[in-house]
């Protein structure tokens, strides 16, 4: 919600003119509702700027696909970069987390329970109730099948996505990177698994389909969903950034054919604070963040790097330093913006509180400092897993003839990666 006015803020002679403010439900269901003042310096467009006849020729062209697809050559390299007890809990979680994303795959197969009801006005309902069950930001607008991934067109059935965010624990997000803040970040998504699912099951009860996207196995990436939905706006770090806890929320949808009121998106004045502001680009350890902003798929956005930024993630515990170094994620969207309108700066900017960060084998980085790698570090199997390993043999070729031996191995692993590629994509 969006106000044009006067806010209280403390002080005196405010550094900077207030452009309008928005208005948010309080975090928590039950709490009350907060304030954010827009700088008229920062002012932009709500939303993200986006070319809508360039997503709808790449989404129909050039369809994206899923990473687990489509970076499927780093997976086997990233399980070999975790400690033992880190891979036992990887793969108990998995086990754990199994049966909500298979519930999740057949739930829009699952017929309403009841016949509709006329005239009710099922946003607010459906808002309430999953405000209820846990979730801190819900937002309604157009499932856009232009961001579907190509081996999901075929599953998503239902044209209304409400856009779901809960909070990952903010003390396990303040120790990254580490593998405690691993356990935060997945234990929060087992969560939002369960309750996703009691939301469907509601929805039903109301006399609609409920279809759930996993957090294990999406169907689209989100953001510009949530942002159509007004829910925040693209960060500096290639993350959403949201008004309670910046990128710290965990984000999932459901889709339906519920009849519902479709949010509006809003400019919180992240698409110039970002320019601004530039922590996250200054810290990223290996130096994946741009400055700059591009345009990429019909949006205009900081690109990132995702080979280096792998490299990385795979071998310091997710690394998501970019994620620990936003004040938006430390402090919330309210006092930064209080800040900035009282003062002209960015809060904690420049102070090891919000900048330091702890590499293990390297050490402590304040501010201005940064770890050294070496160009072979970055060399870890990119794209697809077939055709990483064709790759490898035209390396091998090279050099000499493989042994009839090697070539087995070699047929053997290209059968089991188009195996897997076909069980990820029916």
């Amino acid at each position: 919600m969006l106000q044009s006015g006067n806010i209280h803020i403390r002080s005196n002679v405010l550094a900077k003119k207030i452009h309008h403010i928005v208005r948010r439900p309080g975090k928590n269901n039950g709490d009350p509702d907060i304030e954010i003042p827009v700088a008229e310096d920062l002012v932009t467009q709500p939303g993200n700027p986006t070319r809508d006849v360039d997503v709808s020729f790449y989404g129909r062209e050039y369809p994206l696909e899923a990473h687990f697809v489509e970076n499927s050559a780093d997976r086997e390299w990233l399980w070999s970069q975790y400690t033992s007890e880190f891979s036992q809990w990887r793969i108990d979680h998995e086990k754990r987390d199994g049966p909500l994303v298979a519930a999740a795959a057949v739930s829009g197969d699952i017929n309403p329970t009841v016949e509709a009801e006329p005239d009710l006005d099922y946003t607010d309902l459906i808002r309430r109730k999953a405000r209820a069950l846990g979730f801190n930001e819900v937002g309604f607008t157009r499932y856009d099948r232009r961001y579907t991934y190509a081996s999901k067109k075929r599953w998503a059935k239902f044209p209304h996505a409400i856009c779901l965010a809960y909070e990952q624990g903010y003390e396990g997000t303040q120790k990254i990177p580490s593998e405690e803040a691993e356990h935060v970040h997945f234990g929060t998504y087992a969560i939002e698994g369960q309750i996703a699912l009691d939301l469907a099951a509601y929805i039903r009860t109301l006399g609609y389909h409920a279809q759930v996207h996993s957090h294990s196995d999406s169907s689209a990436p989100y953001i510009p969903m949530f942002v159509a939905a007004g829910l925040g706006q693209l960060g500096a770090n290639g993350q959403l950034l949201m008004p309670h806890f910046g990128s710290r929320g965990r984000l999932m949808i459901i889709t339906t054919d519920t009849p519902v009121r479709y949010d509006a998106p809003i400019d919180y004045g992240f698409n110039r604070f970002c320019e601004t502001c530039q922590v996250c680009v200054n810290r990223c350890p290996s130096n994946a963040l741009v400055r700059d902003k591009v345009w990429w798929r019909g949006a205009l956005k900081n690109k990132v790097n995702y080979g280096r930024c792998r490299a990385v993630m795979g071998r310091y515990d997710g690394c998501s330093i970019c994620m620990k170094v936003c004040p938006v994620q430390k402090f919330g969207m309210k006092p930064v913006m209080d800040h900035y309108v009282n003062t002209g700066t960015v809060l904690g900017k420049g102070t090891d509180d919000l900048e330091g960060f702890d590499l293990k084998d390297k050490g402590h980085f304040g501010p201005g400092q940064k770890p050294h790698f070496s160009p072979d570090f970055f060399e870890i199997p990119r794209g697809r897993f077939e055709n990483w390993i064709f790759e490898k043999l035209k390396d091998q070729l090279a050099d000499r003839d493989p042994n009839p031996e090697e070539l087995r191995k070699f047929g053997d692993k290209v059968r089991e990666a188009l195996k897997v590629q076909r069980e990820t994509t029916e």
